[in-house]
């Protein structure tokens, strides 16, 4: 088994440690992430400037640019002719629920796997600052052990978040879908020395829909929420509806 582990809080990040850690003796690991934090980037490639790869201290490899670009670069010329059977990312230093996959640079690291056609899986710790990082990486141990005991077979996208609780190993996984959050709080101004405006994206919004068998109902009852995902962004139940609008309008 050959896994390849990226994240999107950098190289130095302790969660990625933690799951490389945890990982060990499930299979053979290659680690590349990106230098900095890299959050928020979401699928992003840097397409107009070079990327430079160097090698830590922790004998993990950097790459200066997005999450994406570790992956993709992993995947089409770093690793050769290693091709990994299973991506993960993570662990995040935050939850990545509802909306928050759109953005979330630790889901892009993950898609990006899935795009290349092998299964991948990010995960997420619910609060930030690393509380029981150690029961979420055994945690994410299981829950990736478990998914070796059957062949992977076609490729998967998993989504997953972790309570932080000191005995977050031992909680049950549920299946969800994404639940929804209220728009973002706002940007927030301020004035540089030179008296010009900078603004900070603001934090994410209130949750919306937060009801059973969603991602943020399972966490909020002290499970560990587990939601496949998918790549199609087509409206497929729109697209009757938008031919017999479109068509009507040329007609006219």
């Amino acid at each position: 088994m050959r896994i390849l582990i990226a994240n999107d809080d950098g190289y130095l990040a302790p969660g990625l440690a933690a799951l490389v850690e945890a990982c060990q003796g499930l299979g053979e690991i290659k680690v590349i992430a990106p230098e900095q934090n890299a959050s928020g980037t979401s699928n992003s490639l840097s397409l107009h400037r070079p990327l430079s790869v160097h090698e830590g201290p922790n004998g993990f490899r950097f790459v200066n640019g997005t999450p994406v670009d570790c992956v993709h670069l992993a995947l089409t010329t770093l690793l050769g002719d290693w091709r990994p059977d299973l991506v993960l990312s993570g662990i995040n230093n935050g939850a990545n629920m509802a909306d928050d996959t759109i953005y979330s640079g630790t889901v892009a690291a993950a898609t990006e796997g899935y795009l290349f056609g092998i299964p991948a899986i990010a995960f997420s710790q619910v609060e930030r600052n690393w509380g029981h990082l150690d029961a979420a990486a055994r945690a994410a141990r299981g829950l990736v052990a478990q998914v070796l005991k059957r062949p992977l077979g076609e490729p998967f996208l998993l989504n997953v978040n972790i309570p932080n609780r000191p005995d977050a190993d031992l909680l049950p996984w549920v299946v969800t879908r994404l639940g929804k959050r209220h728009a973002n709080s706002g940007a927030h101004c301020q004035v540089n020395p030179r008296g010009e405006a900078m603004y900070w994206i603001g934090p994410p919004g209130e949750v919306r829909e937060g009801g059973e068998g969603t991602d943020f109902h399972a966490v909020q009852n002290g499970a560990i929420s587990v939601t496949p995902l998918q790549v199609d962004l087509t409206q497929h139940q729109r697209l009757s509806h938008w031919r017999v609008r479109l068509g009507g309008e040329s007609q006219a």
